[in-house]
């Protein structure tokens, strides 16, 4: 079946409408590719780095404090089975977010005790924890050498539990992004994985 609009002031309305939409998707379009090349540029940059300066022997047991590069970068997180490796920079703001996951601010730093919260995305780099076990081995690479930790819990709390970053005088490591993974617009829960340092 085939709409025929026979009203001119009609006709001509629906014509900017297509092209307002038309121009919006370029735009958004356009966005999408420059976040996506800007976060794959820095990812590339700051491995490069890291790669220089990280020791090939894990971290020793004895805390070491990790060197936190003068752009904010901490090291490079990853979850083998869930095929995540990603560079972990400080804070959470929009711009670190969107190209690698945060430090949070106030947290613990690796290789010191208390509770190390990282920040992510859900729709970017966090996405596969969606598929993450109790059990699994999330690595933390940073220049004073690798740091191991085992996920012991995973929950899902509301915005406002912050709880979940409190320390308890060990190593922990305590994953944040939002929830649910499918959601659109601003989750109302959070998902959270917890691990605790592996020496």
């Amino acid at each position: 079946m085939r709409l025929v609009v026979r009203n001119k002031s009609v006709q001509w309305a629906l014509r900017w409408v297509q092209r307002i939409l038309v121009a919006a998707a370029i735009v958004l379009l356009g966005y999408t590719g420059f976040v996506m090349v800007d976060a794959w540029i820095f990812e590339k940059q700051e491995s490069a780095a890291l790669e220089r300066f990280t020791p090939a022997q894990p971290a020793r047991e004895a805390p070491t404090p990790a060197v936190i590069f003068a752009d904010g970068v901490i090291g490079r997180m990853g979850i083998s089975r869930l095929d995540i490796s990603v560079v972990v920079a400080e804070g959470t703001a929009n711009k670190t977010l969107r190209r690698a996951v945060g430090h949070i601010a106030g947290t613990a730093l690796p290789g010191r005790p208390g509770n190390m919260g990282i920040a992510g995305h859900r729709d970017t780099f966090f996405r596969p924890l969606r598929n993450v076990q109790q059990n699994d081995i999330i690595t933390l690479t940073t220049t004073a050498g690798e740091y191991r930790y085992r996920v012991v819990s995973i929950m899902v709390v509301n915005p406002d539990n912050v709880a979940v970053l409190n320390p308890d005088g060990n190593e922990i490591l305590t994953l944040v992004t939002c929830y649910p993974f499918y959601f659109i617009g601003p989750a109302p829960q959070r998902f959270i994985v917890r691990a605790e340092r592996v020496t």
